[in-house]
């Protein structure tokens, strides 16, 4: 419904008027942005299946690898202290449509053995290497999926602006530049027959 509080003027009408293009303008971005954000969000939940399916294979594959490590040399429990700290993993951001997105660089390391060979063998070196592999894996899932998580919430906001301008501001807005527009209308008709009023009285007192 429009705001009962404006005055029906001329400077009130254009004022609303402004308001209604930028707002239109508004949700024109809006909508750009939340179209952008849905893309990027689409590509990302497709590559977060593909990685997740992917992590699950290797997961199981190094799991068995183990397995069959520990068959042919007994438990390993050497296998995680063989693996140094990892520091190759670098964090930075980009921007896309304003929200931050990360974006997480992997050096790797040399996938080569760095554990003795005397409690060791080709089994357990197969199962470091999967291993290595499901760490890598783990890194580029984790920045995807942080990925998602941001831009979905961005979309969320997004979208409740944008339904905010569409279905409530707007509508306000054109409600009240009518309204407006009526009201000064109507005005000028008055004004046109209170003169045209007075010129036929002006008229009648001439010829009198």
């Amino acid at each position: 419904m429009p705001n009962q509080q404006v005055f029906a003027t001329k400077s009130n009408l254009l004022a609303t008027r402004k308001t209604l293009d930028l707002s239109s303008l508004g949700f024109d971005l809006l909508d750009r942005k939340r179209n952008v954000l849905i893309r990027e969000l689409m590509q990302r939940v497709d590559d977060a299946k593909a990685l997740k399916d992917e992590v699950a294979t290797t997961f199981n594959q190094a799991y068995f690898a183990l397995q069959q490590a520990n068959m042919s040399l007994g438990v390993v429990e050497n296998l995680v202290g063989s693996i140094p700290i990892d520091e190759s993993v670098a964090l930075t951001s980009r921007s896309v449509m304003g929200v931050e997105i990360p974006h997480v660089t992997y050096a790797g390391q040399d996938p080569g053995p760095v554990y003795g060979f005397e409690m060791s063998n080709s089994k357990f070196d197969d199962a470091f290497r999967k291993f290595q592999k499901v760490k890598e894996l783990c890194v580029r899932l984790a920045e995807v999926e942080n990925s998602v998580y941001r831009l979905a919430g961005a979309i969320r906001k997004t979208q409740k602006r944008a339904n905010a301008l569409e279905h409530i501001i707007i509508p306000n807005l054109k409600a009240t530049e009518k309204a407006i527009t009526e009201a000064l209308e109507e005005k000028d008709r008055e004004e046109f027959s209170r003169l045209k009023v007075i010129k036929a009285q002006k008229e009648r007192a001439k010829e009198e």
